[in-house]
């Protein structure tokens, strides 16, 4: 309850006693000129009921619900009693002026003009001089005064009503406030709880992002690298010629470098060190020519369309899934000749290697081994990493052909 309210509520509790008291106080000293002895005999009989009404109403009103019968009750014998007191001395209209304050209090709204127009007859009499009028002079003051208070209290209900309409309109709008700062509560409680899981499944999905990372990164280096240094020294272990050995050690010393550098950059998420000095073009010329020669395999490297220097993820997605694709050629095809074709294609970059080899059958790949079967997958899984795609092409005896399809992302 605000201030205002407390205030009002003080009011209609005692307020009627006290102007009830002013009013019989000036009744009392005015007695002599203004009233005869039977009315003064009158107004003092009325005025006790008018103070034990007055009692009843105050221990009635409290729990009472809006525009309650009772309220009405009180209203109409308030305003007939304070009509009768002043009837007999104008100064009772103190008491009665009760009427213009609690009518849209106690009365329908309905009822609020009838009731506020029956106290404005009792107000205009005793501002006239009494009630009846004397004479016809008091009758013609009588009727303005009438119409004034009538006029005036009408035009102050009507202003009352509108800002209790206000009132509450602003009170439904404060409370549809609150209610939606309590729903922008909870929303942004629950969006807090969304967040801190996100947060977490972010968390969760780039370590298994950088351990598939790491995991194909070892695998096109590590890996190959070490299965290139197999290989060569395989060679040397069988065979009697020094100069062959010491060529395809020199080979394997030189695969392990590279392997070591590769490594490093992987742990260090660095560009391949083929693409350190070179556009994706030359970098894959260069890988093709040297898989071809330590794979004893012929390769032809051929670039279509309109070459553009690509973001270095997407030269380094291209050109491992060109090493992953081409070691698989090595390593299962048995093939006599290969190609890979780099194609720019407005806005998508294609990477396609094909073999000559014994192919396999991609509905029924090989199972996944601790030497095999990571490639595929590891190549799929780059490309997605960029929105791009991995197809392949194969059937038993028919060669392979390897498909990247990426965006094409300019450098920079």
């Amino acid at each position: 309850m605000t201030v205002a309210e407390q205030r009002w509520e003080q009011f209609f509790r005692y307020g009627p006693y006290i102007l009830l008291g002013l009013s019989s106080s000036l009744a009392a000293a005015t007695a002599r000129p203004l009233m005869t002895r039977p009315e003064l005999y009158a107004a003092a009989a009325v005025l006790p009921v008018a103070l034990l009404h007055e009692v009843w109403w105050s221990r009635t009103r409290d729990g009472l619900p809006e525009f309650a019968p009772a309220g009405r009750i009180h209203y109409a014998v308030r305003t007939v009693l304070a009509a009768v007191l002043t009837w007999y001395n104008p100064f009772f209209a103190v008491y009665a002026v009760l009427g213009y304050f609690d009518a849209g209090v106690l009365l329908p709204r309905r009822w609020v003009y009838a009731g506020l127009v029956a106290t404005a007859v009792t107000m205009a009499g005793s501002q006239s001089g009494g009630l009846p009028p004397a004479s016809a002079l008091n009758w013609v003051a009588f009727g303005a005064l009438f119409v004034l208070n009538a006029f005036l209290a009408l035009v102050f209900a009507r202003i009352a009503v509108e800002e209790a309409e206000a009132a509450r309109r602003k009170a439904a709008t404060i409370a549809e406030l609150e209610r939606a700062n309590a729903r922008l509560e909870q929303a942004l409680e629950e969006n807090a709880g969304l967040h801190a899981q996100l947060v977490v499944q972010a968390r969760e999905a780039g370590v298994a992002d950088e351990r598939r990372r790491l995991a194909a990164e070892i695998h096109d280096t590590i890996a190959q690298g070490l299965t290139g240094i197999i290989a060569q020294l395989q060679v040397v272990t069988g065979t009697d010629d020094p100069q062959v050995a010491r060529t395809h050690a020199e080979r394997a010393a030189a695969l392990a470098r590279r392997s070591l550098g590769e490594a490093r950059r992987s742990v260090q998420n660095l560009a391949p060190s083929a693409l350190a000095h070179d556009e994706l073009p030359r970098a894959l010329e260069k890988t093709v020519d040297e898989w071809s020669r330590r794979s004893g395999v012929t390769a032809l490297f051929t670039v279509t369309g309109s070459v553009e220097p690509l973001h270095d993820e997407v030269a380094a997605t291209l050109l491992r899934i060109a090493q992953e694709a081409l070691a698989n050629t090595a390593r299962h095809a048995g093939a006599g000749r290969a190609g890979v074709t780099l194609s720019y294609m407005g806005d998508e970059v294609t990477l396609d290697v094909r073999d000559d080899g014994r192919g396999f059958d991609p509905q029924a790949p090989p199972a996944r081994t601790r030497t095999n079967g990571f490639g595929l997958d590891g190549m799929r899984h780059r490309a997605a990493r960029i929105a791009g795609t991995v197809s392949v092409e194969s059937e038993p005896g028919g060669g392979t052909a390897v498909s990247a399809r990426v965006p094409l992302v300019r450098h920079g």
